[in-house]
């Protein structure tokens, strides 16, 4: 049996005096020329010249069901994370909180993460003005360019049909369902880490240094993204390029140099600014202890992540716990994640150690299988790291992992296909087959209440399609493509039905989950110990100091976060498919401290129609309309009022921003009108957000607006 290697000349290998050959393509007998003689002409519906007539058509079609799939009912979600359409809607009132990714337009605090993501959802609101589709619609945008990636670069290794079923696989993944409709950072993340997968596997064909500099940018700009999450796939980018590589070791080296420089370039110049920009003059870094956004990327957003020691985390220092779910070889498989990323991941394994046996005996060079090591060195660096982290994780992490599972499923059953009339490939494909339906029932009936046919529909389904498999290399192409079609359908029936479901309702909070009711709640990254949901005990009537206490369990003000909003992380609905924008994540109605968990700290507070006019009068006049403690509370009334509202202690209410002292020479300067009552941290000590509360509930007059409590900073209780 030949394999493609075998189809191509002699691999480049400078020490053996083989000088580099063009990249091999997947095979061009599946077209046949237009006319004798004459190679296919292109066309915007062609494509390359060796690709079947039905290769871009499938293609376009590809990306056009992925987006409309995303876009539906889109504005369900409203807001999403207000934590960062607030800071969205700052950027388009101010370019320097755009520059900064401030939390809001007067430049207090910054959210806890470099402002790459903010950026297009900024630009997109400036444009079209603040709603839910100017800040979501970049997202899906970034999904469907993923999407085009991961297709790219595996139809150029393995051929169209595998690309098809790579961009299927992750279009139906669905985390990526939801991730790719929703404004944290990491749609971005995503697309950058896929390009540059794609482009070091371009510079592994031919050894051209350009293509391994931009992959370099592309992970710089990820880093601008989500800090040192993009620094996942080093070890196994450069690994790969260091020894497979169609060019002198020396050469190499200096590539990989290079491409280092360019990384350090794309994600260093935002840095630079910021750690020489005077600290008297930006806003304080969010998420960091000392004013530091070097101390961010290293601390609460770097090691900290893996070994639980989260200066500043929400529950307070980790010390590997266990907080954010069960650590291990099987997290990914567990019943938080599972249904999140897991459904061809039993497969993906499998497909990718065949892809390795398969390649074993090609030489140094070989493409395929240095396609093989960027995707599947990626995959495994990546779900190491999530499976074994000690520090904060929440199941929408797994977003990352997606994009390398579709390529490699895609690669290697291609790869099995094509050799499948021998033994060994069929009975391989078979039991990657096998495994996708029997792990898609287990996975399926963790919600027995949804679609409680569809389990034993996936296993039948697949379990015949495996069986098929196994005779494909000794019967027709018609009975062999029936096999291969009940088997994808099999495969991809389950994350479908969890990505429709996805799809359906709304998203809304800090912590959201894909698929059904229960679907990645069987702790659902809650915090061990606290409750699924609880009411906060802060913001009680009388002259209980705003923000103070801590009750719930586990540090937890009002219990642990829920992983969705009240009801795992759904907007509630209202008819109008656009309640998160008039209701935001929390659920009380009285714009109190919420009750999405934790005392509105992950969740936001709703915010009546009094409380709005409250704020909005003469708010010009300040520079602040209003300050509150935790971003998510400030965030709902900023959303709601257009206006500047100060977060006291950024996302966990935990942040040393602003001092007791600053503050009170805020107040005293006239710049901020009202503080809300209410809101709590996300810490067992709240250090100067407490202070600041007990010291406004001491000084200053109670108003009330509706149901919901204000302290108004401009009247003392002794004047």
């Amino acid at each position: 049996m030949t394999t493609q290697h075998d189809r191509t000349s002699p691999p480049a290998d400078p020490a053996a005096g083989n000088p580099p050959r063009p990249a091999p393509r997947h095979r061009a007998d599946a077209s046949v020329p237009d006319a004798p003689g004459r190679s296919p002409a292109r066309g915007p519906w062609r494509g390359r010249p060796e690709d079947p007539r039905w290769a871009r058509p499938a293609l376009l079609g590809l990306l056009l069901v992925t987006g409309l799939l995303y876009l539906y009912n889109l504005s369900a979600s409203g807001y999403a994370n207000s934590f960062y359409s607030a800071a969205v809607q700052a950027g388009s009132q101010s370019w320097k909180a755009f520059f900064f990714g401030s939390l809001d337009a007067a430049n207090a605090i910054t959210v806890d993460k470099p402002p790459a993501a903010l950026w297009p959802m900024g630009l997109s609101v400036r444009i079209f003005g603040l709603n839910s589709w100017a800040i979501l619609v970049p997202e899906v945008l970034m999904g469907v360019g993923t999407v085009a990636v991961v297709h790219a670069a595996v139809r150029r290794r393995s051929g169209p049909g595998a690309g098809l079923i790579a961009g299927a696989v992750l279009a139906l993944t669905p985390v990526a369902a939801l991730m790719f409709r929703f404004n944290n950072p990491d749609a971005l993340l995503a697309l950058l880490m896929s390009l540059a997968c794609h482009l070091v596997v371009r510079a592994l064909e031919d050894g051209r240094t350009k293509w391994l500099v931009w992959a370099g940018a592309a992970i710089g700009f990820a880093f601008l993204t989500k800090t040192l999450q993009a620094f996942l796939i080093l070890p196994a980018l450069a690994l790969a390029y260091g020894v497979c590589a169609p060019v002198k070791v020396r050469k190499r080296l200096a590539q990989l140099a290079l491409a280092a420089v360019a990384l350090v370039v794309s994600g260093g110049w935002w840095v630079a600014v910021v750690e020489l920009w005077p600290a008297s003059s930006r806003p304080y870094i969010g998420g960091s202890q000392n004013n530091s956004f070097l101390e961010l990327t290293f601390g609460y957003n770097g090691l900290g992540r893996l070994n639980g020691e989260e200066t500043g985390s929400v529950g307070g220092g980790g010390g590997g716990t266990g907080r954010w779910g069960e650590t291990g070889w099987d997290r990914m498989f567990d019943s938080e994640v599972g249904g999140q990323i897991s459904w061809l991941l039993p497969a993906a394994l499998i497909l990718l150690v065949a892809g390795l046996v398969l390649t074993r005996g090609a030489g140094r060079t070989d493409p395929a299988r240095s396609s093989f090591l960027v995707w599947g060195g990626s995959l495994l660096t990546t779900m190491a790291v999530f499976s074994f982290m000690a520090g904060i994780f929440h199941q929408y992490y797994t977003v990352a992992l997606a994009p390398y599972l579709a390529a490699v499923v895609g690669m290697g059953a291609a790869a099995l296909w094509e050799r499948r009339q021998a033994t060994w490939a069929a009975l391989t494909l078979a039991a990657a087959v096998t495994a996708t339906a029997a792990w898609g029932w287990v996975l399926l009936d963790r919600t027995p209440g949804h679609l409680p046919w569809l389990k034993w529909s996936v296993l039948v389904g697949g379990l015949v399609a495996a069986l098929g498999t196994v005779f494909a290399g000794r019967v027709g192409r018609p009975l062999a493509s029936a096999a291969a079609g009940l088997g994808l359908v099999a495969s991809l029936a389950g994350p479908a039905a969890y990505t429709f479901s996805t799809l359906r309702e709304g998203h809304t909070g800090s912590i959201v989950t894909a698929g059904p009711a229960g679907a990645g709640t069987g702790g659902t990254g809650r915090p061990a110990g606290g409750p699924g949901e609880g009411r906060n005990q802060q913001g009680l009537p009388g002259r209980t100091p705003p923000g103070a206490g801590a009750g719930g369990t586990g540090g937890f003000p009002g219990g642990g976060p829920t992983g969705r909003n009240g009801q795992n992380g759904r907007a509630p609905q209202d008819g109008t498919g656009n309640s998160a924008e008039t209701v935001p994540p929390g659920g009380r109605a009285d714009g109190g401290d919420g009750g999405g968990g934790m005392g509105g700290l992950l969740g936001g507070a709703s915010v009546g129609s009094e409380a709005k006019e409250l704020l909005e009068a003469d708010a010009e006049d300040y520079t602040w309309a209003a300050a509150a403690i935790g971003a998510q509370n400030a965030a709902s009334y900023q959303l709601a009022t257009g206006e500047p509202v100060m977060a006291i202690g950024g996302f966990n209410g935990t942040d040393p921003s602003p001092t007791l002292a600053r503050f009170q020479r805020y107040v005293a300067e006239g710049r901020i009108h009202y503080f809300v009552a209410g809101g709590g941290t996300g810490g067992g000590d709240s250090g100067g957000s407490a202070q600041i509360a007990a010291w406004v509930a001491e000084n200053f007059e109670e108003v009330t607006a509706g149901s919901a409590t204000f302290y108004d900073l401009t009247r003392r209780t002794s004047d």
